[in-house]
């Protein structure tokens, strides 16, 4: 199994970059709740250490769920990394579509990142940073250099790190919304259309945080 390097990172910062922010998002398929993204922002210094936690970390969907959690705990922990997470509704995302509903969320979890930065440690300085997008476009709107890199989560492992702390995020989210919506299942398939899902979805209706602008709910309509 090929782990995501950090050749890319470390290039980066030998040319002069103080941070390198990762981004992903994570639902975009799911048929309910929130889609959700994640930016790690990371120094130099956290890729020179030797991290024996994260040796064996990768992208979210290659995880078990307490894998994600072991590592999002750990990652958490970094002096060396701050991140932003940002969600865009289902209806956004039924009004837009769930392409541009992720974007904006890119977006808007990028701002966050830069305004942490004018307000903390180089208020009124320029960081020189680069932002690394899961995907093959770039975020419009964000001022910063950015890389688009397809499958970049499976590549790139500040990437990598952006979609395990924004799946966990977004499970805790599944889990809460099973607690208001308890017919559906979603503490368990966290909204993607498993056959349990799309069979209560069929019995009961869809519920607040269905995505209608989805064909297997738009259909029960």
């Amino acid at each position: 199994m090929r782990l995501p390097y950090k050749t890319l990172e470390k290039k980066l910062f030998n040319s002069g970059y103080q941070y390198v922010i990762g981004v992903d998002e994570v639902g975009m398929g799911c048929l309910a709740g929130p889609v959700v993204v994640c930016a790690v922002a990371m120094t130099n210094h956290f890729y020179n250490k030797h991290h024996r936690e994260l040796r064996w970390l990768r992208e979210s969907k290659l995880l078990l769920p307490h894998q994600r959690e072991k590592f999002a705990a750990e990652l958490l922990k970094e002096k060396d990394l701050v991140y932003a997470i940002s969600s865009v509704s289902p209806k956004t995302i039924d009004k837009i579509n769930i392409y541009q509903a992720s974007r904006i969320a890119m977006r808007r979890a990028v701002q966050k990142l830069k305004l942490m930065f004018t307000r903390g440690t180089f208020a009124g300085a320029k960081v020189p940073l680069v932002v690394l997008v899961d995907g093959k476009t770039k975020i419009k709107g964000v001022d910063y250099e950015q890389q688009a890199i397809i499958k970049g989560d499976r590549k790139i492992f500040a990437i990598a790190c952006a979609s395990i702390i924004a799946k966990v995020h977004r499970d805790k989210m599944m889990a809460r919304y099973d607690k208001k919506y308890p017919h559906y299942g979603f503490a368990k398939h966290k909204g993607y259309g498993t056959k349990y899902h799309q069979a209560q979805l069929a019995a009961l209706g869809p519920c607040e945080i269905h995505r209608k602008s989805f064909a297997p709910v738009g259909k029960l309509l």
